[in-house]
């Protein structure tokens, strides 16, 4: 009888994949609580990595005979996620697609891999989450039926790797990476050593047959990908589909692209045939909006290259509480009690007992600074009762002591306010001075918070 090997303990973050011999509360290395998982590894699997590791797989070449012809990107019939990937498919490109469940990952990309199957030639779709069955179910719902696609139930991931080589599509997609598994290793399907040896495995296979990959990655509660550092080390592009599950927008963002520009966003419409682009996601943001209405005001912000309008709305009431409330959807908390001080204190407006919400419309979710001006002023707008001009835009990031700060790609934002109609612009002093200022659009300038607020409120 063989003797049994030899095993020992070791505790992995389940985010950051830290290791150590003792379990932890709170991960020392990325500060998550709950996140250390035992996972028993056998002295023949830390050898075996060992020696993989020391072992000559490929040859260093000159970079003049590096051949790049016939190696394009693979054009994508969907323009919103053509945006994007940088322009198209990378050949050999791994790439992650994360997001809530239920959001729509899969559904995107099986109509995805429909589309190449029509225009580019072979695609597998491998699912270790539904049977092909299902699959087949889900695609005539959508109306898909292409001859090159696909489907395969596997989360073997050399059983997929194999499959991958024999048939050498255009492109793979596995959904999801957390159900794959390796057979050498002992832990459990999504642990942190299994998600980062699958997706490491079959980087080197995307590396050697030129095959483009998507991978489908789940989230955590903190919104996060399940393992991100790992993951988002080893794969080349990541993207994440976002949105409210009760609006019908989808926006995939892109925060890593190694073969292109990070934070870009395209839009799409979640609807019973699944998704549809948005071509004009600006007017798409706008079509509801309520002008006569106080508290309401329109920002343009900067998502990648592409400049969006989107419609702010704040409402103040009388507090009932010792401690007001202050509420933010789709805008940084930290910037609204910012701006909310910078109202009270340079301004002069008695927010101190007023509950102070803020809601940015369509689930867009903005970060950046230059909406700052149009928070503050939509909130001005409630707390005065008094409506801003229906043909106003706003553009300006709001400092410290109330002063206006001039904003980045201001003239990319005008030019598209004035294609969409709108005939005036509030923004920043500074901006006055820029040169081609767009025609069509007026610009009027502010020094001071209190000065945009006179210009802006309707008496």
């Amino acid at each position: 009888m063989p003797p049994k090997p030899k095993t020992h303990s070791k505790w992995i973050c389940q985010q950051c994949g830290f290791v150590s011999t003792k379990s932890y509360g709170r991960c020392p290395e990325c500060g998550e609580w709950n996140s250390m998982v035992e996972t028993i590894v056998t002295a023949a699997e830390e050898k075996k990595s060992s020696l993989a590791a020391l072992a000559p797989r490929s040859t260093p070449q000159k970079i003049s005979d590096v051949v790049t012809e016939g190696f394009q990107r693979i054009p994508v019939p969907m323009g919103e996620l053509a945006r994007v990937l940088g322009g198209g498919i990378v050949p050999g490109s791994l790439v992650l697609i994360g997001g809530e469940p239920g959001i729509g990952k899969s559904t995107l990309l099986l109509q995805v891999a429909a589309t190449l199957a029509q225009s580019a030639g072979t695609v597998l779709y491998v699912s270790g989450e539904e049977s092909v069955q299902q699959m087949k179910m889900r695609a005539e719902r959508l109306a898909l039926k292409p001859d090159a696609l696909y489907l395969l139930t596997e989360t073997n991931v050399d059983e997929i790797a194999g499959h991958i080589e024999r048939l050498q599509p255009k492109l793979a997609v596995v959904d999801s990476i957390q159900t794959a598994y390796l057979e050498e290793l002992t832990s459990a399907a999504g642990s942190i050593s299994q998600v980062r040896e699958s997706a490491a495995r079959l980087t080197r296979v995307a590396k050697e047959t030129n095959v483009a990959i998507f991978l489908v990655g789940h989230v955590t509660k903190a919104g996060a990908i399940a393992g991100p550092r790992v993951l988002e080390h080893i794969v080349d592009t990541v993207l994440y589909l976002e949105g409210e599950r009760f609006h019908a927008y989808r926006l995939l963002r892109s925060v890593k692209n190694r073969f292109g520009a990070t934070s870009e966003v395209g839009v799409f419409e979640m609807t019973q045939e699944g998704m549809i682009e948005v071509d004009n996601p600006s007017a798409a943001f706008l079509a509801e909006r309520s002008p006569e209405v106080a508290g309401n005001a329109i920002a343009v912000t900067l998502e990648g290259t592409r400049p969006l309008l989107v419609e702010i709305q704040a409402l103040t009431s009388s507090s009932a509480f010792a401690l007001p409330r202050r509420t933010a959807n789709g805008f940084d908390m930290g910037r609204l009690l910012l701006l909310t001080a910078v109202l009270t204190q340079r301004v002069g407006l008695k927010l101190s007992s007023q509950d102070v919400f803020v809601n940015v419309v369509g689930g867009l979710k903005i970060t950046e600074p230059a909406a700052d001006l149009t928070v503050a002023l939509a909130i001005a707008s409630s707390f005065r009762n008094q409506r801003i001009a229906e043909d106003l835009v706003v553009i300006g990031e709001v400092g410290l002591s109330g002063e206006l700060r001039t904003v980045a790609q201001a003239q990319r934002r005008l030019l598209e306010a004035a294609r969409l109609g709108f005939k005036r612009a509030l923004v920043p002093q500074t901006l006055l001075r820029m040169k081609d200022q767009p025609d069509g659009i007026a610009l009027i300038g502010a020094r001071t918070l209190g000065q945009a607020m006179e210009v802006a409120l309707i008496r």
